[in-house]
């Protein structure tokens, strides 16, 4: 059973609610709701997974915020604590963007990231994309 988390550890800007609930209205698959997800990868160590699913799996915590709910598997949870999304729309890209406090360094082209106390390279050593 999904746990729901009424004190939000992650939250989202009314402007990044809007667009969520705008992208799952043009879905035409049954989603509602935004998961996000830290998995392994990218040059350094870390990289966010954001997606549209029907709902919350087992062990899921519910995040439900400006009308919309978000949804964030147990592994992910605590890299994600503390953490804010939002939507930009601007010359370096638009799309959904993620303030993570725990975070300590990332790729120069913002594609991962380290997290605090892992031994993944800082920077964007290695990085292909940002060569």
């Amino acid at each position: 059973m999904a746990e729901t988390t009424t004190s939000s550890s992650i939250t989202i800007t009314p402007k990044a609610a809007d667009k969520v609930r705008e992208f799952i209205a043009a879905e035409d698959d049954g989603a509602e709701v935004l998961r996000i997800a830290v998995e392994g990868g990218g040059c350094s160590g870390f990289q966010y997974a954001l997606g549209f699913d029907e709902g919350a799996q087992d062990g899921d915590a519910v995040i439900e915020m400006h009308g919309v709910r978000i949804v964030v598997d147990p592994f992910s949870l605590p890299y994600l604590a503390g953490a804010g999304v939002d939507f930009v729309d601007g010359l370096n890209g638009t799309g959904f963007k993620i303030d993570n406090p725990n975070v300590v360094a990332g790729c120069g082209c913002g594609s991962s990231f380290q997290m605090k106390d892992e031994d993944a390279p800082s920077g964007d050593a290695g990085c292909s994309t940002c060569s």
